[in-house]
């Protein structure tokens, strides 16, 4: 049961900030929660933590297409197929994509049209694909080799941790 806060001084460097966010993230996100309340409650931390995060959300693979899950920002994109888009891109190829300018990006899809750049790391579990978490900025630039570091990191914890072994079985 995650009923602690997450504290984190949004003064410190962002690498600090990070380490601090992967360090309570893996002790309070617990197996024995839903994976809908670990998961929102993720997004609201990682949102929390960085001022330059517009939108950071789940989008979560049903063995055709990505579905929006639990997310911090404005409305979205409700589904998004495997290969289209950013979230469709990475889970499809099964790596991260770190976007500096989402407008050079062929085939975005805008759900935020003040998005200007992206980052959007696969969720995957004994080689299969459970979705991506992504996370946008309005403005550009605003993600690199730390952010893709930490939330790689993070993404491997929820993997091994959180996630059951049947996704559509939990949700």
């Amino acid at each position: 049961m995650m009923a602690d806060e997450i504290k984190i001084d949004t003064h410190l460097a962002e690498d600090e900030r990070y380490r601090l966010l992967v360090s309570q993230v893996k002790y309070l996100l617990t197996r024995d929660d839903r994976l809908i309340s670990n998961l929102s409650n993720l997004t609201a931390a990682i949102k929390d933590t960085f001022e330059k995060i517009s939108w950071v959300g789940f989008y979560l693979f049903d063995g055709k297409n990505l579905y929006l899950g639990p997310f911090q920002g404005k409305v979205a994109c409700t589904s998004i197929e495997i290969g289209k888009g950013v979230c469709g891109t990475s889970a499809g190829k099964r790596e991260t994509i770190v976007v500096p300018d989402v407008n050079k990006f062929p085939g975005h899809i805008f759900c935020d049209g003040d998005s200007k750049s992206e980052i959007v790391i696969p969720l995957i579990k004994n080689e299969s694909l459970l979705g991506v978490l992504d996370l946008d900025s309005h403005e550009y630039n605003s993600f690199g080799e730390t952010d893709k570091k930490y939330l790689e990191e993070i993404c491997k914890f929820l993997c091994e941790e959180i996630f059951p072994e049947n996704l559509n079985k939990e949700i």
